[in-house]
């Protein structure tokens, strides 16, 4: 399969096509290898529009849909940037091709090790993979100027709010009665507002799912 080839279809016919204009965004999708982050057997789907399972709990988004959430975020050269839910690792690689600093977290230390190995080979040293409850964010690199929730929520802890700098951004999908919609949350003055920007589709993490009532 001609990568390079699936590549400038992805730009061309997926995101340009479908209001994505931030050429620093076109540009790194439009270079990193997305084939690398996904198992063998689906490189030959790996820049298809739709998105990949990757294990049992997570996936990775479809093109179409992690850039214009990425646009949403309005990456900056200066920024340091969280990404929960690190999952095949494309997502923090993509936006570390623009942002300063980006911390990639993952739950699983198998996870959170492969992955931080393939941004050593490819030489993504302003990318870094660490491992924690996501629901937790990580406090320790804090605070940032956006956050990314790599997959859907239906509830958000305060806790990750917290860490964000005044002005700060945080993109995810919000899911409400089934329904799911790529949401921007801004933080200004301890305030935190949000808005639905297009509907979306993205794999629901535990974590981040309302707790169920009690059922006779």
């Amino acid at each position: 399969m001609d990568y390079a080839q699936a590549r400038r279809n992805m730009i061309d016919c997926q995101l340009r096509t479908n209001k994505v204009t931030d050429e620093a965004l076109l540009n790194a999708m439009g270079t990193l290898p997305r084939e690398e982050f996904v198992p063998a057997e689906l490189r030959a789907k790996s820049y298809a529009d739709c998105d990949l399972e990757i294990s049992a709990t997570r996936s990775m988004m479809a093109p179409m849909t992690l850039a214009r959430m990425f646009q949403c975020l309005q990456i900056g050269r200066e920024d340091v940037a969280l990404v929960v839910g690190g999952s095949s690792g494309y997502a923090a690689a993509v936006m570390g091709q623009i942002a300063r600093v980006v911390f990639s977290l993952e739950s699983s230390v198998e996870d959170q090790q492969r992955v931080g190995k393939l941004y050593t080979s490819l030489g993504l040293d302003n990318v870094v993979s660490v491992t924690g409850p996501l629901e937790k964010g990580w406090a320790k690199e804090a605070p940032y100027d956006m956050i990314f929730v790599n997959g859907a929520v239906e509830t958000l802890p305060e806790e990750l709010f917290e860490q964000l700098v005044d002005g700060g951004r945080l993109v995810t999908v919000v899911v409400d009665n089934g329904i799911g919609r790529a949401t921007r949350f801004i933080k200004k003055n301890d305030t935190n507002s949000g808005s639905a920007i297009f509907d979306a589709n993205a794999q629901l993490f535990a974590e981040f799912a309302e707790p169920q009532g009690f059922v006779f």
